[in-house]
């Protein structure tokens, strides 16, 4: 095998495909890239055996091949080339090495044979349906947050992707929650979206997604099975397997009569919660909300190192309420608000309460209030 491809190319492509290989592996192979050259491609392809990225670029090659390399190792090789260099990849079939040339630079790394690849199956996709990548990034960044980290409750590790509604009214929806907040987005369904089995996309999936969307103008290709999901994104293929568990009816959640509206501006609400949180604890992080009419008087106490508080202007006419949330949280949501305001919906001291963007439709956000 004898590939020459542009550095900057081989650079890009690593970068996507190099980051699903996990640091540490009890398995060696799942440590390397699979490198196959091809009719002027070159593939490279990488697996968890839970995700699995594969990208093609454009390469001179002859003959072609494959073998497969440490993944981390290439990628940090390629990087620190010289920019603008044309890379030379060669490996003969006697030896269990590949050779990197570039310039004056040359490097020999050890191979594993590519039959020890293990291959991640998609089978039979039943939904297929294109989404905007602007469209697409959006459902994750503002669900994304919220996705629980906590691994005994793995049901909760991703995003619930879903069909919502029917009808003209059907949306494509996606819900995130680690049991203390909520966030929902939706948008309208795509066509083939309809009657698609709700699915669970892991964590890491997910994140792997967001990265990979870079041109917000590009169309997103997206597969669907019970077990499996597809993403084709420009030259990249991604395949993961879904999460098997059932997400909790989040609908019980949404609260439905919270009476007492207050409307705040967002940037400055978001800055007044930054600064009083400046003094809570790393444990507590909670934060006072005090409202009485056209007033909200935020404070935080930390016994060990002294107290905050700060008053701000807002729309608010309902009984006056004490309510206390954690700080970290509240800036969470506070940052996935796009208007210039924000509307909370509260009901008591211990009732969830509802926050959504005053003037952009389809987001809401539930969060759990702390004992203050």
């Amino acid at each position: 095998m004898k590939v020459t491809v542009e550095r900057a190319e081989l650079l890009k492509s690593l970068g996507h495909v190099h980051r699903v290989v996990e640091r540490r592996n009890t398995i060696p192979i799942l440590a390397n890239v699979l490198i196959r050259a091809e009719k002027s491609a070159l593939n490279l392809k990488a697996t968890d055996l839970d995700l699995e990225v594969i990208e093609k670029i454009a390469a001179e090659v002859a003959p072609g091949g494959s073998t497969t390399v440490p993944a981390h190792m290439f990628y940090e090789i390629v990087r620190k080339l010289p920019e603008g260099s044309q890379v030379v990849l060669e490996a003969s079939g006697d030896r269990a090495v590949l050779a990197i040339r570039a310039g004056k630079s040359r490097f020999t790394l050890q191979t594993l044979p590519e039959s020890d690849f293990p291959d991640l199956a998609a089978g039979d996709m039943t939904h297929e349906f294109k989404l905007g990548a602007a469209d697409l990034k959006k459902l994750i960044d503002k669900t994304q947050f919220a996705i629980s980290t906590e691994e005994t409750r793995y049901y909760l590790n991703g995003i619930y992707l879903h069909v919502a509604g029917s009808g003209k009214g059907a949306t494509l929806r996606a819900v995130a929650t680690d049991g203390h907040r909520l966030a929902q987005y939706e948008l309208p369904v795509p066509a083939g979206a309809s009657g698609m089995p709700g699915i669970i996309v892991p964590r890491k999936t997910v994140a792997e997604v967001q990265r990979l969307l870079e041109d917000s103008e590009a169309e997103v290709g997206i597969e669907v099975s019970s077990a499996k999901i597809r993403f084709s994104i420009g030259d990249v293929l991604l395949t993961s397997k879904l999460i098997d568990g059932t997400f909790p009816d989040y609908g019980r959640v949404i609260p439905a009569g919270n009476d007492k509206e207050l409307v705040v501006d967002k940037k400055e609400f978001e800055a007044a919660v930054d600064r009083v949180s400046t003094v809570s604890s790393e444990r507590g992080r909670a934060v006072k909300l005090s409202l009485t009419s056209g007033k909200l008087i935020l404070s935080v106490t930390n016994p060990d190192s002294g107290s905050a508080t700060e008053e701000l202007e807002v729309e608010y006419d309902a009984d006056p309420i004490d309510i206390g949330f954690n700080s970290r949280y509240l800036l969470d949501i506070a940052a996935q608000i796009d208007s210039e305001a924000a509307v909370l919906k509260l009901a008591d001291p211990g009732s969830p309460t509802l926050i959504q963007d005053k003037d952009t439709k389809g987001a809401l956000y539930v969060l759990m209030p702390m004992r203050v």
